[in-house]
């Protein structure tokens, strides 16, 4: 399993609710599309932060992804909301373990 993490900074703090909605509405059920879409997590740092963590079966599949998000943020017309190209890590896990389904817990 591989995840990449995009942590975008310099965001406008008061589109945030409007990228979330955005993000459920139309970038997960594109993302969950691409082969070996193992998860999504958008994270909203505060202090125009937010960070997002998608998970894939393999690299090839993680970067596709990265590929995709950039197309969307353009097609969605958030350049302005999100400013600065993102720092992005990409890596194999190593070690997880999951307690119980994130849905239930929210």
């Amino acid at each position: 399993m591989h995840a990449i993490l995009r942590r975008y900074e310099g965001v406008d703090q008061a589109r945030s609710d409007e990228m979330a909605e955005k993000v459920t509405a139309s970038l997960l059920p594109r993302l969950s599309e691409l082969p070996g879409f193992g998860g999504y997590y958008l994270i909203d740092a505060g202090d125009g932060v937010i960070t997002s963590i998608s998970l894939f079966e393999n690299p090839p599949e993680a970067e596709e992804s990265t590929r995709l998000v950039s197309q969307w943020v353009r097609e969605q017309g958030l350049g302005a909301a999100l400013p600065n190209a993102p720092t992005i890590t990409n890596g194999r896990i190593i070690a997880s373990k999951n307690a119980a389904p994130l849905a239930a817990a929210l």
